[in-house]
């Protein structure tokens, strides 16, 4: 890979394999800008130890491959090159026990959550927690090889599976205790320091993924849940993001994940008449270099 005389306005690169609808409308919004905006495809790229004249001014980091997202952002940087979200937030918010930890950190609630190193250990730690509970792979999106296990005898059966996967990160068990009674699976967006909207994620099952089904539809965004949302952002260094948060039924919130990739489809939607999330996407990059 190498790089090129870069003009004097900002030039951003956006990091992804695959064009969506979100980066196709980053894109757009930062082009309306005069912004040089061009799309980096990380499938073609290689980094040469010896560091390149930086190319862009910053890169956004779009790339849906965990393992590309992180490695990429750790090169650009190296080059001297501005990355939102980092390698570091990639990192943390890739790994749902290093968000737990950085969520507890800033004691910022969430559900009773436990790592445990090996299947069996799993049980002891649900034994502690109480069923129901679900497991979830410590890498992993839109709601794959997420299981619920409403008791212990489904707990032993789906630990025998684990304990066969090959991989020893995928016998690696976090724990999550279940929130039976949620009244809401929410969606929120930040960018910078600032809560976009919150959107009620509707599913017929359990799980509440847009990926899996579930319908997006907006709700009040009060300062609650606005100022919990941010400050789970800011818990793991993510400058954009998609925070996940569970109701209860007596109107108690918990953070249960932070996106460092935020798919914002199913909440544009939403939202359409009140907020553009690429454009105020577009709009924090533009602050960030400067223009």
């Amino acid at each position: 890979m190498t790089g090129g005389a870069v003009d004097d306005g900002p030039r951003v690169g956006l990091l992804a394999a695959r064009i969506r609808t979100e980066e196709r409308d980053i894109l757009t919004a930062l082009r309306r800008r005069g912004v040089e905006a061009v799309p980096v495809d990380t499938a073609a790229l290689h980094f040469p130890i010896d560091r390149a004249p930086a190319p862009w001014s910053l890169v956004l980091n779009r790339e849906i491959s965990l393992t590309r997202a992180v490695y990429a952002a750790r090169c650009l940087e190296a080059w001297g090159i501005l990355v939102v979200n980092t390698a570091a937030t990639a990192a943390t918010c890739g790994d749902k026990w290093l968000t737990s930890l950085a969520l507890d950190d800033r004691s910022l609630p969430t559900a009773r959550t436990a790592l445990a190193l090996t299947p069996a250990a799993a049980l002891a730690a649900l034994d502690e927690i109480g069923y129901p509970a679900v497991i979830k792979p410590l890498v992993g999106s839109w709601g794959r090889l997420v299981s619920l296990l409403p008791d212990r005898a489904t707990a032993v059966t789906v630990l025998d599976y684990v304990a066969a996967l090959p991989a020893p990160l995928a016998r690696l068990v976090y724990v999550q205790q279940f929130i039976a009674d949620a009244k809401r699976d929410l969606r929120v967006v930040v960018v910078g320091d600032q809560a976009l909207g919150v959107t009620w994620r509707q599913a017929q099952g359990w799980r509440a993924n847009v990926a899996t089904g579930a319908t997006s539809v907006r709700c009040a965004l009060t300062s609650e849940v606005a100022e919990l949302s941010v400050a789970a952002a800011e818990a793991v260094g993510a400058e954009i993001a998609g925070v996940d948060l569970i109701e209860d039924a007596a109107g108690e919130l918990r953070v249960i994940e932070v996106n460092h990739r935020v798919e914002f489809a199913g909440f544009q939607a939403a939202h359409a008449d009140r907020v553009n999330v690429a454009e105020c996407i577009a709009d924090h990059l533009m602050r960030q270099v400067g223009a």
